[in-house]
């Protein structure tokens, strides 16, 4: 079971981006599923989760400004609008508690993605 981030990218300041994060592999149920991001020099932070529910959850932040959506059990996308230079960061996905290949896998972080707003 793997996951993988795509969808970054360099835009202007206002302007907006999508971000897929895709499980691979034979899955039965993902809980949790959620976007941090790291900035240089930061520590990296939750942006925003998703629960097998459709429950959401944002950093004060990103409100108003960014959507997360479970788009089937294995994709969750991260719409992102308005956006910041201060949103610039690595992007990066994680699952947690997946049930799949026959295994439990208490979390899962996929390979981060590139987010550069210029101003």
């Amino acid at each position: 079971v793997q996951l993988q981030a795509s969808g970054g990218g360099l835009v202007q300041a206002g302007g907006s981006l999508r971000l897929s994060c895709a499980a691979s592999g034979s899955i039965l149920r993902i809980n949790v599923i959620a976007w941090y991001r790291q900035a240089r020099g930061k520590e990296r932070e939750l942006v925003a989760s998703i629960t097998s529910g459709g429950t959401t959850n944002y950093a004060d932040s990103v409100k108003g400004r960014f959507a997360i959506s479970r788009d089937n059990l294995k994709k969750v996308s991260l719409q992102m609008n308005s956006l910041k230079p201060e949103d610039t960061a690595v992007y990066y996905c994680k699952a947690d508690s997946v049930y799949g290949g026959g295994s439990y896998y208490p979390n899962i972080w996929g390979r981060g993605t590139q987010v550069t707003v210029s101003s």
